[in-house]
């Protein structure tokens, strides 16, 4: 299999269109990045929110607890305590709650920015490439035999412009009918170059 033609211009045109695609991608691939890392920061009140949650929840439940080593009274006045400790660690909770959502908010939109340029490489420039190289593959092959380059030759009748079909021979057809080594390596040629291959005879 071929990657790049043999003929300077379109091998130019080619390895110009694949460093093209490497910077798209990479351009597109740093941007998405970019992006969730710019919608990750507003996770910071929920972490903020949730330090300071457990952080109070720990010292309201630890002053509850000493509160309730008082004789008597130690279990009622534990109550609020106890009370305001769940509302605090409610409100931690309610904190990792908005972490998460940015978190799944900062992926989404990063793929969401992922999904069309590299769709359009996807659908667009790939297939284009891998036909041209299965291509060009396939008439390198087929320029070593003589039977392979009567088929080129084929392929050119029913491909070419006819005025470079008419600068081979007045009546091209029928010589390559009569199987004339000349057209046949004149019209097999063309449909090298038209493939940016050199003929290797």
């Amino acid at each position: 299999m071929k990657i790049y033609a043999d003929r300077f211009p379109t091998a130019a045109r080619q390895f110009l269109t694949d460093l093209l695609v490497v910077a798209w991608v990479y351009a597109a691939v740093r941007g998405a990045l970019w992006l969730h890392d710019l919608v990750q920061k507003l996770a910071v009140p929920g972490q903020k929110l949730e330090g300071a949650g457990g952080g109070l929840a720990d010292n309201l439940a630890d002053a509850g607890g000493k509160v309730g080593r008082v004789p008597l009274v130690g279990d009622e006045l534990t109550a609020p305590f106890t009370r305001a400790a769940g509302a605090a660690r409610a409100l931690a909770e309610a904190g990792r709650d908005q972490q998460e959502l940015v978190d799944q908010l900062a992926l989404a939109l990063a793929v969401a920015v992922l999904v069309f340029p590299l769709g359009l490489v996807l659908v667009g420039w790939l297939p284009l490439r891998v036909r041209w190289m299965r291509r060009a593959g396939s008439a390198a092959r087929l320029a070593s035999a003589p039977a392979g380059r009567d088929l080129l030759a084929l392929r050119a009748l029913t491909s070419q412009p006819l005025d470079r079909l008419a600068r081979i021979a007045p009546d091209v057809a029928q010589s390559w009918r009569r199987g004339d080594d000349a057209t046949v390596d004149a019209l097999a040629a063309l449909e090298l170059r038209r493939l940016g291959l050199r003929d290797g005879r």
